[in-house]
């Protein structure tokens, strides 16, 4: 089951690259808004009157929590398309959005992508059908992300990062489970020093997802973004952190080059030789399924911090669904949207399967928090998980082309990670890079 894991997360790996067209194709929303009904009543409303919806979504256990939900709601019909991938879906409604007409009523995707889509204004906003007062149903990091000027969707999951680290390899070079930065690299050092073959992680400086989700979790605030004003500003405090630290692994070769997702990634994992992984909290369904051999020696362990105090860390990946205004039947989007990402019975199918919710109530239930995988040695991970949740650091905002961004991040930092030179240069070429595709699609963008 968590190989489904694995697709998402691939799916979302390659987002970027797909999305790099124009947010001016984005400008035409469409049918406008159906006029109709509006607040919480209106959604129960629509529910016992039924009709038809169309779904987007790349989760496979969509199909499961759709058939759930047309059985408790008969009169309701859910027309599920699997979009293909963050990437493709993004990529449809793009195109949907140009033309007009074509938009699903209801769509996934990821959350980084939410700030390109309100801004082509393409979904309601879900304030209008009582959706402010699902706020404390969700984590506050994961809420964040779809309520930036209005409530744009609600999330489905979330990506609190922590430290997936082998125990094996651990033991087997006598390394203790870093809780600073500053240690983290004297593990790296020790254990490349100790055998060649193995390397604290892997990082070639393609990733803008991670490199992102590593600058949030150093404390910077690169990105801020007010209507189409966007500031800039890569050599913040905590972007200079990342850069020095991260710097350092880089300089002294402490990395594997090795990409993400490749067979030989999976091998690494499964060895050892891959001894960490500062991820998502989905991380540990994909290592379920992609590096099986290495059953019962790994575990997790809360981010390494910059300074050894109070915890810190940030989302890494993580998904929503928003109702389109494209939709001819909003108040029953809404409704179906509602019961899909805050109802028990929908959230259990989707944890059931090895996703890591964004409610509250599923992540602080006994059953979830005490579940002891096998693969992780019995460890009850999901407390070190769930307590990440609650660490994650408040002020980040994506850019409004944060997909497009970080399809160019590894234009300006892989040939530093090639050369061995200076992160803080190669974060000022894709500050640069990003100043000037602003620019070009109408924003105002200072440093």
């Amino acid at each position: 089951m968590n190989r489904r894991l694995i697709v998402r997360s691939v799916a979302a790996s390659v987002a970027a690259a797909l999305v790099g067209v124009t947010l001016a194709a984005c400008a035409s929303t469409g049918t406008p808004e159906s006029s109709g009904e509006k607040g919480a009543d209106a959604v129960e409303n629509a529910l016992k009157e039924g009709g038809e919806i169309t779904f987007w979504s790349w989760n496979t256990t969509s199909e499961d929590q759709v058939a759930a939900f047309e059985k408790a709601y008969p009169e309701v019909k859910v027309n599920l398309v699997n979009s293909g991938g963050a990437g493709d879906s993004n990529l449809k409604l793009q195109n949907a959005l140009a033309a007009g007409k074509g938009a699903p009523d209801v769509v996934q995707l990821e959350y980084m992508s939410v700030p390109q889509f309100v801004l082509a204004d393409a979904f309601i906003d879900l304030t209008d059908y009582g959706f402010a007062d699902l706020e404390d149903l969700y984590t506050a990091s994961s809420w964040q992300n779809i309520s930036q000027g209005g409530i744009w969707g609600l999330p489905q999951d979330s990506g609190p990062m922590a430290l997936f680290y082998n125990q094996a390899t651990f033991d087997k070079f006598g390394l203790t489970v870093p809780t600073t930065w500053d240690e983290y690299i004297d593990a790296a050092r020790q254990l490349h020093a100790a055998d060649p073959e193995y390397f604290i992680t892997n990082d070639s400086g393609l990733d803008g997802g991670f490199g992102s989700a590593m600058l949030w979790q150093a404390g910077s605030k690169a990105f801020q973004t007010e209507g189409d004003e966007v500031t800039i500003d890569l050599q913040d405090e905590g972007a200079q952190r990342y850069a020095e630290t991260w710097g350092t692994l880089v300089d002294e070769g402490l990395l594997d080059g090795i990409g993400g997702w490749s067979d030989e990634w999976f091998a690494g994992l499964a060895s050892g030789k891959i001894a960490t992984l500062p991820a998502g909290a989905w991380m540990a369904g994909v290592l379920e399924a992609g590096a099986e051999d290495g059953a019962g020696n790994w575990r997790v362990a809360p981010m390494p911090t910059y300074d050894g105090g109070e915890p810190a860390t940030a989302e890494n990946g993580g998904s929503t669904m928003a109702v389109t205004k494209q939709s001819k039947s909003p108040a029953l989007a809404a409704g179906f949207l509602k019961w899909l990402n805050s109802s028990d019975e929908s959230i259990d199918i989707f944890v059931g399967a090895g996703g890591f919710p964004a409610t509250t109530a599923q992540l602080e239930s006994s059953e979830f928090l005490n579940a002891e995988p096998g693969f992780f040695g019995g460890q009850q991970i999901n407390q070190v998980l769930v307590e990440a949740a609650k660490s994650v650091l408040p002020g980040w905002q994506y850019l409004p082309w944060q997909a497009y961004a970080n399809s160019i991040y590894g234009d300006a930092m892989g040939p530093i990670y090639a050369d061995q030179g200076d992160l803080a240069d190669g974060l000022t070429a894709w500050q640069d890079a990003n100043i000037s595709y602003g620019q070009e699609q109408g924003f105002t963008v200072g440093e």
